[in-house]
């Protein structure tokens, strides 16, 4: 058992790419109402052409990952693919604005 995981104490990034497939509904549909799902969470998040990226905890953040499967599910998806890139530092909070400030 691990004990010591003080990285789950700090601020990390996830990115979520989620591809539902179905015989009956759109796929955009499904992808929208995922986001809508992490918007509706009250995390911080940016949309982009492949994936959402979002910040929060680890727990808070695969919680929202497990969820935005189980929209799909709900919303018509008959099965899906769902990747997750998570960037987690050992002792300081990660941002995306320290990825992305100098850009915008």
């Amino acid at each position: 058992m691990i004990t010591n995981n003080s990285f789950n104490q700090k601020q990390v990034n996830v990115a979520v790419q989620v591809l539902p497939s179905s015989k009956t509904k759109d796929s955009y549909a499904l992808v929208d109402a995922a986001i809508q799902y992490i918007k509706d969470s009250g995390v911080n998040y940016k949309v982009t052409p492949f994936e959402t990226v979002m910040e929060g905890t680890y727990q808070r953040l695969m919680e929202i990952v497990e969820g935005v499967q189980q929209i799909c599910y709900n919303a018509g998806a008959d099965s899906l693919m769902c990747y997750v890139k998570i960037q987690s530092h050992r002792v300081k909070d990660v941002t995306m604005d320290d990825k992305l400030a100098k850009y915008e």
